[in-house]
């Protein structure tokens, strides 16, 4: 018999200094210190996504780590996209997702290129043998205090990473997606509340609540639903490789209400429920996992 006890949010997960640390972008699971919790060892399923095919970027660590986790778990099989240099950590995920009685299909390629997500989502339909969920996690961001210092360049990659691919990837998605498919994108509190020194990435975040919002309109009628989730400040790779200016590392997520930093597992069981059928109702809408702060 499980037992359900009361977890208390505020020391359920890691509630100390980080260690100081740095990665080159784009980062690594495997190196982070302390390692994420994106349940591995914790998430169980139940069935919820039985027979399902899902497309998972940036599948291979954190938030997305988890999504693509869960959903093999609750029976779906599962096709991530990550770049290149993060084989690694994506071969773990693959090890999961298979350790759950579900295929995996690793897609590596980077999103800022059209070309590039159009054949992402070919492959995932032919090596999956369809497509009904598209969670679209992956996200680039660095840590810029000066306007007069944010390069062109890093605009464009923020743009395209964030922004651009969702359009891509959607357009090139939407022959294969029946009624009852979910789109689910991800979001930010930085859309509602946003850093000084995370200009572009911000901005990208608030583009991309819009844009689920018109999107969910225009989907309706097929029967597809498109939402979004809005993370706060969550320990992943991302957070160690310039997208936090360095000396905010050790208290990272301190600031919340729940005095800690979420960990990518406990945003599983919104990516679960969004492509499910529970929330077959529901389209439109920000489900925010912000460790208290408001995404309204």
């Amino acid at each position: 018999m499980i037992k359900n006890t009361l977890e208390n949010p505020l020391k359920k997960h890691f509630n100390q200094d980080y260690p100081d640390q740095f990665q080159e972008e784009p980062g690594l699971e495997s190196k982070l210190t302390p390692k994420p919790d994106a349940g591995e060892e914790t998430y169980q399923g139940s069935n919820q996504l039985k027979g399902r095919k899902a497309l998972v970027t940036g599948g291979d660590s954190g938030i997305g780590r988890a999504a693509a986790i869960a959903y093999a778990r609750e029976g779906a099989d599962v096709a991530i996209n990550y770049l290149p240099s993060e084989q690694s950590d994506a071969e773990e995920v693959k090890k999961y997702i298979e350790e759950s009685g579900r295929k995996a299909v690793l897609i590596p390629g980077d999103l800022k290129s059209e070309d590039f997500n159009q054949k992402m989502v070919k492959k995932a339909v032919e090596e999956l043998g369809g497509l009904d969920i598209l969670a679209l996690v992956a996200g680039k961001q660095q840590a810029e205090t000066d306007i007069t210092h944010l390069s062109t360049k890093q605009l464009e990659d923020t743009f395209a990473t964030n922004v651009f691919s969702i359009f891509w990837t959607v357009k090139a998605a939407l022959q294969y997606l029946k009624a009852g498919s979910a789109i689910i994108t991800t979001t930010s509190i930085q859309a509602y509340k946003p850093s000084s020194f995370l200009l572009d990435y911000a901005s990208t975040k608030g583009a991309i609540h819009t844009l689920t919002q018109a999107l969910s309109g225009q989907l309706a009628e097929k029967g597809i639903r498109a939402n979004t989730v809005a993370p706060g400040p969550i320990w992943t790779p991302l957070q160690v490789t310039g997208a936090q200016p360095q000396e905010n590392i050790p208290s990272f997520g301190q600031n919340t209400p729940l005095k800690r930093a979420g960990q990518p597992v406990e945003l599983s069981s919104v990516y679960v429920f969004l492509a499910s059928n529970q929330a077959s109702y529901v389209t439109g809408q920000t489900y925010g996992v912000t460790g208290g702060g408001f995404t309204n």
